[in-house]
């Protein structure tokens, strides 16, 4: 017996399909539009995850996106917080670029300082980020610590960094670190609230990475 579901089923070429996700977006967006590049990292936040949410709770400093192109044309560093934001970054291009993603989350001796501290893994790696000579965009998509370190440093005098993309999904201390970060005085991009999540990180990532074209 044919499956009722069949006949829904459209055809596109395995080329099209991000387009075509792209241009349903649009369309469930019913109108509403954003300056770019903030319009393409909503639509890119929401085809990664399928949850227009963050057409409501993506959150922008003036000019964060716009500076966030600017940097890695440039050849910014990126540190991240976990592999799979790393990995989920776009290399070839940010390769053209001249850039480098940095995680050091699997470092023997970060995990031997911070069972020594008693504090995450998060919390050296970002320290060791800010260590780094370039300029330096931080991509947060687990731990609410890495942002709370992130702005004790900042804090505490430390150089600050060139962007922060603050998207640590879940429960505890997510909301409060984000807040924070968004009242420290530095660029930043923040889906605020709960939601968030590596995938997220990389993807606001490879939205300011293809404003220079695929």
């Amino acid at each position: 017996m044919k499956n009722k579901h069949l006949d829904q089923i459209q055809i596109v070429a395995p080329m099209e399909i991000e387009s075509r996700s792209m241009e349903i977006i649009t369309e469930e967006l019913k109108g509403r539009t954003w300056p770019e590049p903030e319009f393409s990292i909503v639509k890119r936040c929401i085809h990664t995850s399928a949850d227009f949410d963050y057409g409501d709770n993506l959150c922008f400093s003036p000019g964060a996106a716009k500076l966030g192109v600017k940097l890695l044309q440039e050849g910014a560093s990126i540190v991240t917080d976990t592999r799979m934001a790393a990995a989920g970054i776009n290399k070839k291009k940010l390769n053209e670029y001249g850039g480098q993603v940095f995680c050091f989350m699997d470092a023997p001796d970060v995990a031997q300082e911070a069972k020594k501290r008693g504090c995450t893994r998060a919390t050296i790696c970002m320290e060791r980020g800010m260590e780094l000579s370039k300029e330096v965009i931080f991509a947060i998509g687990n731990a609410p610590t890495a942002l709370i370190r992130l702005y004790e440093l900042m804090q505490e005098g430390k150089k600050k960094p060139a962007l922060i993309i603050g998207a640590p999904v879940g429960f505890v201390n997510v909301v409060e670190a984000k807040e924070m970060i968004m009242e420290a005085g530095v660029p930043y991009i923040v889906p605020r609230g709960r939601k968030g999540g590596s995938n997220i990180a990389a993807a606001i990532l490879n939205a300011l990475l293809y404003q220079g074209g695929r």
